[in-house]
């Protein structure tokens, strides 16, 4: 529950005339400091946000401006703003329990104040900024009690300073490009969330998203077109979902907008952050027994067909069933196996093992033209209801919807209503060929897993993610996967239709590395049966939600050691994107005082496909040096000694 206390301190407004006109929130560590300053140096005008980091006592500005206001199609908001009040700052103080992700138990704090304006008609507007020890957000509030308006545009605009280094993906309608990295680069153009930012003047880091995207608005992008430095939301284009549904949201009266969140300080304060979940709402699901994390076989990476084969489907259940995962994935085209069996008989044998089925399907519709098979069957909630019934009978688990291809405010409503009746008939859920994580996870966490990234399964597609995957793997843990659970398909020693050249060690340190509340393996079964004992067990073992995440090292595109905590067990996954070998310091200060662990740490052997396995006794006070080859890594897992 948040708790709201007043705060006296940390806000300064002039009576007004006075000027200059500002108002400012302080994070409760004094490290970040949002300013709302009116351009004109009045009370009335033009408004914008500049955020400053204070690092050791040494302040600077991070962003400049974040310009501010609103285009309704009845009226200007950002203009000829009046600021009439500012409301005494609150502290907020919240704790909370996630059933998946990076952490179980969630703890914020965060200073808040409204500010009150009206534009020149007399209309209102409210600004709600928050400052938090991780970051900042602020949302729009049109307080007015009823009225049904389209938003024109959104003017929110960040100032990116050229000599920011900055890590973006360009902007696709599923999400599934490469991060470049630039600094004072020209590129203008449309980007996805989320963008990553290092500031040139400290070691201030800073990740740009949005979260509590609801049915009364659309999803986001970042733009920079109009001017390179400028990072302006954008609405999604016309064109998208196959030119269905309007671009521009309309919106019922009162109103907020969803979060503008940054995400800020070091690198460590980014990859540990849940504030995107922190400034979402709680759970609408209130028994949440059913909803279990997993580990998943799946056979589409192997064989892109193998779910029209009976055989092939009852092979990677018999994998998760020797592995000991809960889940096996009936992909695309069930609706045509053969060679043995259909849909029911695959489903009795899946449960003759003690393993739970999970299915696939098109989100279907006009707004996508890809006709693969089972279609429609989600599209609406008669659809839904009937689909929903039948899965329930037989014992399915959850469903895989893909194809949604559009973050207008139909499709928003689109997601949001699957998992309303995904809940109603406890049923799991896992969008694909979707958008990136909004929050959705802590109000629905039925929804298990999301794509949103360039993945395991683009080997099929290309010889691409063959040379770009190292440094890929590198930079997912700093940029999408901060924001919410990310199923790449990850730990694959095989090869599908395009080899890797990731290292077997860098592959088995994937299942840590990367967070999921559905962890999809993509190798065929062969792949895992012809590991070795230690490497096998590992895969058996290791948990896909986690109670605790600590980023030990890294730097975006080089290399990462990440560990995650499940009850009193440590899970360490460290990879390396360089062609070159080297050696990685592993301090183990982040355990508790006067307690030991047995290690068991997996790493690369004499070549890429090898491991070389060690066991020992570490407690904080232990330093381990780990070799690394080239695109190498390694995995670990530390058990308390009683």
């Amino acid at each position: 529950m948040i708790k709201y206390k007043a705060f006296a301190v940390l806000i300064f407004i002039s009576a007004i005339p006075a000027f200059p006109q500002k108002v400012t929130v302080v994070s409760p560590n004094n490290k970040i400091i949002v300013d709302l300053i009116n351009r004109q140096n009045t009370d009335k005008g033009e408004w914008f946000l500049k955020v400053s980091y204070n690092d050791n006592n040494a302040t600077s500005v991070v962003i400049p401006e974040i310009i501010l206001g609103l285009s309704r199609n009845d009226q200007d908001f950002s203009k000829d703003l009046k600021l009439l009040k500012s409301g005494k700052q609150v502290q907020i103080t919240e704790q909370y329990n996630l059933l998946h992700g990076k952490r179980s138990a969630c703890s914020n704090s965060g200073n808040e104040a409204v500010v009150y304006f009206e534009n020149s008609r007399k209309a209102k507007l409210n600004l709600i900024i928050r400052a938090y020890n991780d970051g900042m957000t602020f949302r729009y509030e049109f307080p007015d009690k009823e009225g049904s308006f389209v938003i024109k545009d959104e003017l929110t605009s960040y100032n990116i300073p050229s000599s920011t280094k900055r890590w973006l993906e360009k902007w696709n309608t599923a999400n599934e490009g490469l991060y470049s990295v630039m600094n004072d680069d020209n590129t203008q153009q449309s980007w996805g969330y989320p963008a990553l930012f290092d500031s040139p003047d400290n070691d201030c880091w800073y990740l740009i998203h949005e979260a509590d995207v609801d049915r009364n608005y659309c999803g986001s992008k970042l733009s920079n077109t109009d001017d390179k430095s400028f990072y302006k939301i954008t609405f999604p284009y016309p064109k998208d979902g196959n030119g269905l549904g309007e671009s521009a949201p309309t919106i019922n009266l009162p109103w907020k907008s969803p979060w503008r969140v940054v995400i800020m300080g070091t690198l460590s304060d980014i990859v540990e952050s849940t504030l995107i979940h922190d400034v979402s709402p709680p759970s609408v699901i209130k028994n949440t027994d059913w909803i279990k994390p997993g580990l998943v076989s799946w056979n589409y990476w192997s064989s892109n067909h193998g779910t029209k084969d009976y055989k092939i489907v009852c092979d990677f259940a018999d994998l998760a069933a020797s592995m000991g995962w809960p889940y096996t994935l009936i992909d695309w085209e069930w609706d045509a196996m053969s060679n043995g069996g259909n849909l029911d008989d695959a489903i009795k044998y899946i449960h003759s093992l003690g393993v739970k089925p999970l299915i696939w399907y098109n989100s279907g519709g006009p707004h996508t033209g890809v006709r693969s098979t089972p279609r429609d069957r989600m599209l609406t909630h008669e659809n839904r209801v009937e689909e929903f019934t039948k899965l329930k009978k037989m014992g399915v688990a959850g469903v895989k919807v893909d194809f949604f291809e559009s973050e207008k405010q139909d499709m928003i409503r689109y997601y949001l209503d699957i998992l309303d009746d995904a809940a109603q008939f406890e049923m799991m859920v896992y969008f694909h060929g979707c958008i990136v994580p909004r929050g959705w996870e802590r109000t629905y966490p039925n929804l298990m897993t999301l794509e949103a990234v360039r993945g395991a399964e683009w080997y099929n597609n290309g010889p691409d993610l063959t040379t770009t995957a190292p440094e890929h793997n590198t930079i997912l843990p700093f940029t999408r996967n901060v924001v919410g659970p990310m199923d790449y398909t990850p730990v694959t020693f095989t090869n599908s239709q395009y080899p890797h050249i990731t290292s077997f060690g860098h592959e088995l340190a994937l299942s840590v590395v990367f967070e999921s509340g559905l962890q999809h393996l993509a190798d065929r079964p062969e792949g895992y049966y012809g590991l070795p004992d230690a490497a096998r067990t590992f895969l058996k073992e290791v948990p896909a939600a986690w109670d605790d995440t600590k980023l030990l090292d890294g730097y975006p595109g080089r290399d990462l050691i990440i560990a995650r905590r499940k009850g009193a067990q440590w899970y360490i996954g460290g990879i390396s994107s360089e062609r070159f070998e080297r050696t990685k310091n592993l301090n183990f200060n982040f355990l508790p005082d006067n307690k030991k662990y047995k290690l068991t740490l997996i790493a690369d052997g004499k070549h890429d496909k090898d491991f070389s396995t060690q066991y020992k006794v570490v407690d904080k006070s232990s330093t381990l040096s780990i070799k690394l080859l080239r695109r190498g890594g390694f995995a670990a897992v530390l058990k308390p000694l009683d």
